[in-house]
């Protein structure tokens, strides 16, 4: 068996429009149509009053803190497991990154866990729907808002996730999602940075490309950042949300298919629906129980001897090289972060995956932890 673990979904709909884009894309009105309806249209969506597309999600973050003047002296806290680009650019503006634990439920930041890390130099905490899944975002924003902090929701991998009827994406001072070429809809890279106040706006598009004079043509007033997107890989994101709500559902009917795989076992973990709303679950991912008695690395070592992929949960932020590696009192201060990581993988997440290879995938993991093959007819 020969599968992607990650992919798109691209129909003559999608062609259609980048190769409109290729031949009308370029001059007049048309040469950013495609970025400025793509924007409109996402923001409306999300209930947010701007938009800015960036060449990735990686650059939305980087602009919303410029955008928040967060910078040296100042601290930033997110999630210990999520991919490191959520952090990134906090080092970049200058920020200290400091790592919350995460919740055993959501696999997201635990509110708990963040009251503890705010001090006096806390500055914003950026949150991750991770997998698709929604934190506490009730006892977050309380916390926020009761010690004056910036709520950044960082929303890359939650595309149709929705808690307590509100989507994913509309929480905070500002919201930020990813088009990579894994993710629910794609743009190859890019991504989309969210906001419901003017002056930020404002500043953030200006720091987009190159600190421009709206009044005088090749004349800048700052230092600043080449961030714009291309009206072709806008096209293809512009045709993509035409077909948001069946992208997800094509993610959830995944999600459903594994539940119901590996219903049977006991002590196994797939992404939670959050309260009153749902998991867009771009990527579905598996939680082994203690009493498997296996690591990611057992079983994707396992996996890779039958030939499969196997990716591994995400690891604390805190452990790798990049943030002075793992040490008993990182682990300590975060300490289900450390222990979840240990026992997640991800699953396959490719929209071209056929419920044959699926099961097959599912069947091997089974039957690493024990457990007989599911048959089923299709």
């Amino acid at each position: 068996m020969n599968f992607e673990l990650f992919g798109p979904s691209i129909t003559d709909l999608e062609i259609n429009t980048v190769m409109d884009a290729m031949k009308n894309g370029w001059y007049g009105e048309k040469k950013y149509w495609y970025v400025e309806n793509f924007e409109k249209e996402f923001a409306k969506y999300h209930g947010r009053a701007y938009a800015i597309m960036t060449p990735n999600c990686t650059t939305a973050i980087h602009l919303l803190l410029l955008g928040l003047g967060i910078g040296p002296g100042d601290e930033v806290i997110v999630p210990e497991c999520t991919w490191i680009a959520s952090a990134t650019h906090i080092t970049h503006v200058g920020a200290k990154t400091v790592f919350a634990d995460i919740d055993e439920k959501t696999w997201c930041m635990s509110a708990e866990s963040l009251e503890k890390t705010i001090t006096p130099k806390t500055k914003a905490v950026i949150v991750v729907d991770l997998y698709g899944n929604m934190p506490d975002m009730d006892a977050i924003r309380e916390i926020t808002k009761k010690h004056g902090i910036y709520l950044i929701e960082d929303s890359a991998g939650a595309l149709g996730s929705v808690y307590k009827g509100q989507k994913a994406g509309s929480f905070g001072v500002g919201s930020v999602f990813s088009f990579h070429r894994t993710k629910t809809i794609t743009t190859g890279e890019g991504g989309m940075l969210l906001l419901d106040d003017k002056k930020i706006f404002e500043r953030c598009h200006f720091l987009r490309d190159h600190g421009r004079s709206k009044e005088v043509h090749y004349f800048n007033t700052e230092v600043a950042f080449k961030y714009m997107p291309t009206n072709l890989l806008a096209s293809l994101g512009f045709a993509q949300f035409q077909r948001v709500e069946e992208l997800v559902l094509a993610k959830r009917k995944l999600l459903l298919f594994y539940r119901e795989i590996f219903s049977d076992i006991p002590d196994l973990y797939l992404n939670p629906e959050p309260p009153e709303g749902r998991n867009g679950a771009w990527c579905t991912s598996l939680i082994f129980g203690h009493s498997h008695n296996v690591t990611k690395e057992s079983v994707m070592k396992a996996l890779n001897e039958k030939g499969l992929e196997g990716r591994p949960f995400f690891y604390p932020l805190s452990c790798m090289p990049a943030y002075g590696g793992a040490s008993p009192e990182k682990e300590a201060k975060n300490p289900i972060a450390y222990d979840l990581s240990k026992r997640g993988i991800c699953l396959p997440a490719a929209f071209q995956t056929d419920a044959q290879n699926l099961l097959e995938y599912c069947n091997a993991i089974r039957s690493i932890i024990g457990f007989q093959e599911r048959k089923v007819t299709f």
